[in-house]
């Protein structure tokens, strides 16, 4: 049983039915996701976001439109310096998004993005996504002086992740902010994200202030089904160094970002009406991003989405899957979801590892549904 009104969603998947209540919010359930079964036997069912570009290829325009209807009921006069984190991967480049928009209207505001890809730089905190195919978190302190200042001394941080269902990731981050991390100064804590899942959770667990920005909020149930089949999830919780590393060029958010560099492929052009799809992969989403509205401003018809390594299973949101491996030579399936039975004039393949990075298969499957394919890197 399906059933999908303004207020209430439910849908009946093979293992259970999940059940969502909107309690506040202006956006429709249905414009802002549908609901996947994951291939994870901590928790069955996902929230794919119909507006992150992440899931489901969706235009830069939409995008930034979700970027800013959050930004706008952001608290004003918050003590800085302000702290942004996004989390990865799914919520890069949203966290990123929303920092564009807030960054010249909070004091000394920074954005950091948690990772499972180290690098080379000095480790803040580590904090773990219990109910994830991927739990554990790394988060890096900036090289750049003054960002390192910025997240050292600051008194609000900026919670960000696309979706909460618990609050608890948001606990355990935030212990790990104030006792790891050492940021003492806390003061405040803001949590954004499109939807919030969690019953103010974090504010009745926090020893801090708390203010929670949302496009909806509600509460959701799930009512399993006896004897249903437990999936076996592919192995994808791996925080490591690979075969390629990321690329040096850190100016996004692992090493931290006051700005956006909007420096990648700038001498890409369009033909007006080109049916584009922009594909970032794994974490490297915000730059892509940029990439893709540049090229949509310049009149071609953009539509951006990106590689993850979360397994879901096709079927309810997901009409269709590419599998492959790993652009960091980690040796883990990554997947492109809902751009299979689709068709474009050309993909742009954005990734912050080298050309020969890229799995074969992943270019075969890509050629099948765009006339050119494209590897975009910062080589």
């Amino acid at each position: 049983m399906n059933t999908l009104d303004d207020n209430v969603y439910r849908r009946t998947l093979t293992s259970g039915t999940i059940s969502v209540t909107r309690h506040k919010g202006a956006a429709t359930l249905e414009s802002l996701f549908d609901i996947a079964e994951r291939r994870n036997p901590k928790r069955a069912f996902l929230f794919v976001s119909k507006v992150l570009g992440r899931h489901i290829p969706v235009s830069p325009a939409t995008m930034r439109s979700v970027f800013r209807q959050l930004s706008a009921s952001f608290p004003e006069n918050l003590p800085g310096p302000v702290l942004f984190i996004g989390m990865a991967e799914t919520a890069v480049g949203l966290g990123a998004g929303v920092f564009d928009e807030l960054r010249t209207q909070v004091n000394d505001a920074v954005y950091l993005t948690s990772t499972r890809h180290p690098v080379d730089g000095e480790l803040l905190c580590e904090f773990k996504e219990a109910h994830s195919h991927a739990t554990d978190h790394l988060l890096y302190l900036p090289c750049d002086p003054e960002m390192r200042r910025r997240v050292q001394h600051a008194q609000t941080v900026v919670l960000i992740d696309d979706e909460a269902t618990t609050g608890n990731t948001f606990i355990n981050l935030l212990a790990a902010l104030r006792n790891e991390g050492g940021l003492t100064s806390l003061r405040q804590v803001v949590t954004v994200t499109l939807t919030d899942w969690s019953h103010n959770a974090l504010t009745t667990g926090c020893p801090l202030p708390v203010q929670a920005l949302s496009l909806v909020s509600g509460q959701w149930s799930w009512d399993p089904l006896p004897n249903a089949p437990v999936p076996v999830m592919p192995n994808v919780n791996v925080t490591a160094t690979g075969h390629f590393s990321p690329s040096d060029k850190q100016t996004w958010g692992r090493l931290g970002m006051m700005k956006p560099a909007a420096d990648l492929a700038p001498d890409i052009t369009v033909q007006p009406g080109e049916n584009i799809l922009v594909l970032g992969t794994g974490e490297f989403v915000w730059e892509p991003f940029l990439l893709a509205e540049r090229l949509e401003g310049l009149g071609a018809k953009v539509k951006y989405s990106s590689t993850t390594r979360s397994p879901i299973a096709t079927g309810f949101a997901i009409q269709s899957a590419i599998s492959f491996t790993d652009n960091y030579g980690l040796g883990i399936p990554n997947f492109v979801y809902n751009v299979a039975h689709q068709s474009f004039d050309r993909i742009l393949l954005c990734a912050e590892t080298p050309a020969e990075s890229i799995d074969p298969l992943l270019l075969t499957s890509l050629k099948n549904v765009a006339g050119r394919v494209e590897i975009i890197t910062y080589e």
